[in-house]
């Protein structure tokens, strides 16, 4: 899965531990869910993190879609739910 950051380009998160991932992503969208702009941009720092240490950086010139689009670190509640599905920005395991 390749995971787009805005502002800071693309990570592929495929060798991640994906269920840490969930959780980071749960938390955030928990956050907005409660309408707690402090909480998400904590929960949204977290993931950032987590994705940028733990993901391989996508080369510049690769060409493909990304599977997710996660906000900038720095978004407002609103810019962080406008970019939310309703399974949070990634999708939930089947």
């Amino acid at each position: 899965m390749i995971i787009r950051i805005m502002g800071e380009g693309q990570f592929d998160v495929e060798n991640v531990d994906q269920d840490l991932l969930q959780k980071y992503d749960n938390q955030v969208e928990d956050a907005v869910n409660a309408g707690n702009e402090q909480a998400a941009r904590t929960a949204l720092k977290a993931l950032h993190e987590y994705v940028t240490a733990n993901g391989k950086a996508v080369a510049d010139d690769y060409l493909g879609s990304s599977d997710v689009v996660i906000p900038f670190v720095d978004a407002t509640l609103a810019e962080i739910a406008e970019l939310l599905t309703g399974e949070g920005f990634i999708p939930d395991p089947a």
